[in-house]
Formats: C-alpha cells, structure tokens, sequence
C-alpha cells in the first residue's frame, strides 16, 4: 500500500448572490501517514453558514492532527453541535474521509449524502453501521481500498441541482451515480473528476445555483515522479553536478530552455532535434526532443503559461480544455504535473540568459525565480509532493 498515494481535489459554488461559500474542505496528514479530508455544509448560506462549516472542518481536522481517534472527534463535534430549534437540522453536517497507510478507508458521515465509490468506473455499495451520538445519527464505514478507487463527497446543494423553486426529481443519487460512470476515465484526476460534477449541477441551476454546491473526491493511485530541469546553474562548474544529480534519478523527464536543452544533450551525449512542428501555438515556442528525456521545452514563455493554468486549476479548473489535450510545450507540461506527477522534483538554474538581456527582453532572473516559486507552491496546494534545488 506504501506504493499507493491519495490525490484530492474539491470544488465549490457559491450560492446566487453570496460572496462567500457556505460549505468547506480540510485535508490533513498524519504523522503515520494517513490522509484525512473533511467536508462541512454550513446551514443556509452566506457569511453564517460559511463560518460553521470552516469552524467544524477546522475542529475536526485540528483534532485529528493531534491523534484523536476519529470516533472521539465524532463524539466531541456531535456533542458540540446544536440543533436549530426552527428547522430541526444540525447546523453543520459533515463527512469525514480517513485513507490509511494500510490500503483502509474510514468513512463517517453526518446529514451529507452519502459518499459514492466508484471502483473501475462502476458505483460499488459499501458497509455502513449507523450510530447515534448526542442524538444524531452517524454512519461509520471501514473498507479495503484499491488502486484506481475514487471516492466522491457532496455537499446536499449536489442533490438540490434545478432550476427556480421546483425540485428536480430527476437528478437524484441514482442519477448522480450514472453521471460519474458515463464520465469514467481512470486517468483523470479528482479536481477534474469534482469539476465535472459541479459543472453538470451549475448547468442543472441554470448558472444560477440555488444553494452551496461542492464535491470532494478522493483517488487512490501509484506514485509517479516528474524531474524538471529549468535553466543553467549560475556557476558553469556546477554544470556536471547539476546535471549529474537530475538524471540520476528515477521518473519523468522535462528539460525546459534552449540552452539547458543543449546541456542536457551534450551529458548525454545524444542529439537534440529541433525539427519538430513548429508553433502549434503561436504564442507558444516549439518543443525539441532529445533520447532519455520525455520533453524538451522553451524556458520562461512557456513555463510562464504552465503558471497560468497551474493558478486557474486550483482555483475553478475553468481552463481544462486549454491544456488537458493540446500538444504544445506548456499543454504537455501542465498534463505531466498536474496529471501524472505525485511527486515532483524541480532543478533550478540560477544563471542569467545573456540572450535576453542583448535582445532587451523583460525576462530577468527574478522572473525565473518567481515562476518556480509560484508555480512550486501551487503544486503542492494540488496535493503534490515538491522538492525544489537551486544551483
């Protein structure tokens, strides 16, 4: 199971109107290495319900982080819980997902709908022991997990999808459940998997949602590793180590820079071919290749892109179908970080292109700097495991 790793990704409406969403998702790592998501649905909307839902996530997962049991962070929240005496409803539900390092899924779950398991493309029933605790009734489920399993959390503003006052009786679980099978693809991942899903509720609302919508999901796969090279060290003696050190190891290769390409190549002793097709976008330059590396880019143009979609795709993936199927350098780029890598390790080079500055470009050292922070810290907010090394 150590081989297996968890990837997760969420995404929410907002209410029509609202500036603020009242549902909210946490995730936590524990020190044994089990990963725990929790997500929260505030009653009602707005400010009110976006405070009880980021209250109740943040208890929760604070609890956990401190080796609580998930029975007694059920027991404290429960008991911490009122009821509203108008509606008679908890005045936050949740679901608490916990994916151990022992190929086990705990599952608890208070007032959400209940969490669908799709497994090879197909909904599989899991077990469920209800209990009640404080005088609600909670559901606890305990199953092994697989590679490829995708587990799928709602908010109830998933089941509410229509239009105006009358309820949809159409779009129901059974339809939810049908919706995720059609759209089964074992290579995407959960952000896209949870954008689906909302997208298909925001249509169903007429763009108009009439409540908090989000989905979680959760999906077990092998851990695979993605190398990038982005420029020549600031010391040209540093060169062999540098190098030295990318290709030893294992994973994914991506060289982005003409000159680092031409270093690369030269390590390896192979050519590099650039006669590849030429601007498949026309803002993007072409793409090289070079035998032992799986691409070969231009450097800050492209990488500058990648960027652009890496902060759209943490935010509301709204701009998939920019990247998820075109072929040029910073398509493949955003494919093989935000698709295939969990864990990825970036090799910076601090030197400053002589090129740029002669042709006067806007393109400096601390520009290359910036992109590789960034574009590092909003990989790891996806969930990726970054190592990053400057030479």
């Amino acid at each position: 199971m150590y081989e297996l790793c968890t990837d997760i990704g969420y995404v929410s409406l907002n209410k029509q109107g609202e500036q603020l969403c009242g549902d909210h998702v946490e995730t936590v790592e524990q020190a044994d290495g089990a990963v725990v998501t929790v997500l929260a649905d505030g009653l009602g909307s707005g400010v009110k319900a976006s405070i009880l839902s980021t209250l109740t996530s943040k208890i929760i997962s604070t609890m956990i982080a401190n080796g609580l049991t998930l029975e007694d962070c059920v027991s404290t929240i429960a008991a911490t819980l009122p009821i509203c005496s108008e509606r008679q409803v908890a005045y936050s539900t949740f679901t608490i997902l916990r994916i151990t390092g022992k190929g086990e899924a705990e599952l608890i779950q208070y007032d959400n709908p209940h969490t669908i398991l799709l497994r090879e493309g197909r909904h599989v029933e899991y077990p469920e022991v209800c209990e009640t605790i404080d005088g609600k009734n909670i559901y606890k489920s305990r199953m092994a997990v697989r590679e490829g399993d995708v587990f799928v959390s709602m908010s109830d503003g998933v089941l509410h999808a229509s239009r105006g006052q009358a309820l949809n009786t159409a779009w129901n679980r059974a339809a939810v459940i049908e919706f995720l099978e059609t759209m089964y693809n074992g290579q995407l991942t959960a952000k896209t998997w949870a954008a689906m899903l909302v997208g298909e509720c925001d249509r169903l609302y007429g763009g108009s949602p009439g409540d908090d919508t989000s989905a979680c999901v959760v999906r077990l796969r092998r851990r695979e590793v993605v190398n990038v090279l982005f420029g020549p060290p600031q010391k040209r003696e540093d060169t062999e180590k540098m190098l030295a050190l990318y290709f030893a190891k294992s994973g994914k290769r991506i060289v982005c820079g003409g000159t680092t390409g031409e270093l690369a190549a030269q390590f390896l002793g192979q050519p590099l071919d650039t006669s590849l097709p030429l601007y498949l976008d026309p803002a993007i330059p072409p793409t090289a290749a070079l035998k032992g590396v799986d691409l070969v880019t231009e450097g800050v143009i492209t990488m500058s892109r990648v960027l652009e979609y890496a902060e759209d795709y943490v935010a509301e993936n709204k701009r998939y179908l920019d990247w998820s199927c075109k072929k040029d350098g910073a398509s493949k780029i955003a494919r093989m970080l935000f698709e295939d890598a969990t864990d990825i390790n970036f090799y910076v080079g601090r030197a400053v292109n002589e090129a740029h500055q002669k042709e006067g470009l806007p393109i400096t050292f601390n520009v290359k700097m910036q992109i590789a922070e960034r574009l590092s810290k909003l990989l790891r907010d996806m969930g990726k495991q970054v190592n990053v090394s400057y030479f």
